[in-house]
């Protein structure tokens, strides 16, 4: 048997809850589909022409390690316009996950600890394992805003890393400036460093959009293409921040990734230039439906950027409502895939109105009546 080739730090790796929930998606028959973390629409055609014309023009090689140049340039002109930061560099990664893998691979030894907010996206405790660290979880229920004062006590000698989210998957939390400027500027006091994921930054609907690198000039920054231009398959995000941390990211992804798919960075010059305004208004609106649909039902806090709801489950554990939800027709994560605590569920309201309406008559009718 070959049971024993598999390295130990697999077996602190679990498969993905949510992927579970897709497999099962798969089987069923016109499911209400409220799972699905990725944008409803699909991906604007004048990127989906430039990433053709760049196929067709024979850009498919190998392209530096670091990016084709007229992205990095463009890329690299926004990041000094907002933050001014003289050693401040960016890079193209192999998608935003590409990104973290990279910098927690550069950033965390063995036995390290990374502090992360509970709830967390899935992917940062496992590429927290696969470097060999241990995340430290920051409680944030029931309202997911960050104490200062819980991430202060929460600092070891062993702290390597704060891994930052705004705005945040699960809980579709935005983080206000001031918690913001707190959490940058004691990384900065501490010696720590911060990483910020920002992924969503485009989908901020109520408050503006604040990055911890307007404080903290070390921070490195992690976004991409997949979410605002629905390009999740494309694998294409980018990276800045410090040069010499930047320079081992590159490093690792010369012997992991190589660089970012050829074409796929050509589309991106397209994608930098293309308005996606209409798409965050519309999220907007679908945000402000399901708010007023389920407000009477439901304990709703977060909710305030991306395109997800973080729900308490009205009865039960996290897991069971989800197990009725789905005896329902109605496919939602449960809670506990993103956090120790089986509470609360995830709704993704990237879907079409009608879906929308579906799934709301479901939960209202799960919120009234408890199975026996």
């Amino acid at each position: 048997m070959s049971e024993h080739w598999i390295a130990d730090r697999m077996q602190r790796i679990d498969a993905s809850g949510i992927r579970k929930v897709f497999d099962l998606a798969a089987k069923m028959t016109d499911p209400i589909n409220l799972s699905i973390g990725q944008p409803h629409f699909d991906t604007p055609e004048p990127i989906k022409q430039a990433l053709n014309k760049a196929v067709a023009e024979g850009k498919n090689a190998y392209s530096q390690t670091q990016g084709i140049a007229p992205l990095i340039a463009k890329i690299q002109h926004a990041v000094d316009h907002e933050f001014d930061h003289p050693d401040r560099k960016v890079f193209i990664t192999s998608g935003t996950s590409g990104g973290l893998m990279l910098a927690l691979s550069v950033l965390v030894n063995p036995g390290d600890e990374v502090i992360v907010f509970d709830p967390w996206f899935v992917m940062y405790k496992h590429l927290t394992t696969l470097a060999g660290g241990k995340v430290v979880e920051i409680d944030t229920y029931p309202d997911f805003r960050i104490d200062l004062n819980k991430v202060r006590d929460a600092i070891t000698p062993r702290t390597k890393v704060i891994l930052f989210n705004s705005p945040a998957n699960p809980t579709g939390a935005v983080a206000r400036a001031a918690e913001v400027e707190g959490l940058a500027k004691l990384a900065a006091e501490k010696d720590i460093a911060l990483i910020s994921d920002e992924i969503y930054r485009a989908f901020c609907y109520d408050e503006p959009f604040v990055s911890p690198a307007r404080w903290n000039d070390q921070t490195i920054v992690i976004d991409g293409f997949s979410k605002s231009h629905s390009m999740t398959g494309w694998r294409i995000g980018w990276a800045h921040g410090p040069q010499h941390i930047i320079q081992q990211m590159l490093k690792l992804q010369q012997f992991t990734f190589v660089c970012a798919p050829h074409p796929v960075q050509y589309a991106g010059l397209a994608a930098w230039d293309h308005d996606i305004s209409n798409h965050v208004a519309e999220y907007l609106v679908k945000r402000d439906f399901m708010v007023s649909q389920l407000s009477d039902d439901y304990e709703i806090h977060g909710a305030e950027g991306a395109f997800y709801l973080f729900l308490k489950a009205p009865w039960g554990t996290g897991s069971e409502f989800v197990a009725e939800a789905i005896r329902n027709n109605l496919l939602v994560i449960p809670g506990n895939v993103f956090s120790p605590r089986d509470t609360h569920f995830r709704i993704s309201y990237a879907a079409e109105q009608r879906t929308l309406e579906r799934g709301c008559e479901v939960l209202r009718k799960l919120a009234r009546h408890k199975p026996a």
